[in-house]
């Protein structure tokens, strides 16, 4: 599985690949907009860090509107992938979107249904947001999977993208049901490093190491 990690933040996307295990980056406005510089600046710094995909997104909300700005946004460097919202307009962008060769990644998806339409318009990505899900009362991670039966069902190329995130049970559920990507919060890559007796065992093995004869 894929890691992605969802922000504009330039420090903690050299932080994760200096880790070793960063694949790719999305963005969104809401991110972007915490950052307090230009959008396309920022968007091609992020790019030239991160060599896999890179998630910016339009804020058009008419299919001619998002195609103009996935046009734009897609010359800021070849890893781009364009974010365009589930909505009518929006699945109908990404279907003109494909046959342009434009990469999608279909955002703001809570539903199977949803995640059906987009990879049938052709949607390079499809990001469930199981977090969001999951704090209005539904299951995120089962509307994830029965995206995947789906996907596994007719051989969409489409890739999901777990999103929105809450902790290491959403990634290591996502694995399991083997979704493509999952994108998550620095904070969250970070907590799965961290456990308890890792930090206990290190530390005993450094104390005994003292008492080895140098």
């Amino acid at each position: 599985m894929k890691f992605f990690i969802d922000t504009a933040s330039v420090d903690e996307i050299k932080q994760a690949m200096d880790w070793g295990i960063l694949d790719g980056v999305t963005t969104n406005p809401t991110h972007i907009s915490k950052e307090g510089r230009k959008f396309r600046e920022l968007v091609e710094e992020i790019c030239a860090i991160c060599p896999g995909p890179v998630s910016a997104e339009v804020v058009a909300t008419d299919a001619e509107g998002m195609v103009r700005e996935a046009r734009d946004i897609n010359k800021i460097a070849d890893n781009i992938v364009v974010k365009i919202p589930t909505i009518p307009e929006g699945v109908k962008a990404i279907k003109l979107l494909k046959e342009e060769g434009i990469k999608t990644n279909a955002t703001l998806i809570f539903s199977a249904a949803q995640g059906l339409l987009v990879a049938k318009a052709g949607a390079t990505y499809a990001s469930p947001f199981v977090g969001r899900l999951d704090n209005a009362g539904q299951d995120g991670m089962e509307v994830a999977e029965q995206i995947k039966t789906i996907y596994d069902n007719y051989g969409f190329p489409t890739e999901i993208i777990v999103a929105a995130a809450r902790g290491p049970h959403h990634v290591l559920y996502a694995a399991l049901m083997g979704a493509h990507i999952t994108t998550m919060r620095f904070e969250i890559m970070e907590q799965l490093f961290q456990h308890p007796m890792t930090d206990v065992g290190l530390e005993r093995f450094l104390e005994d190491w003292k008492k080895v004869p140098q």
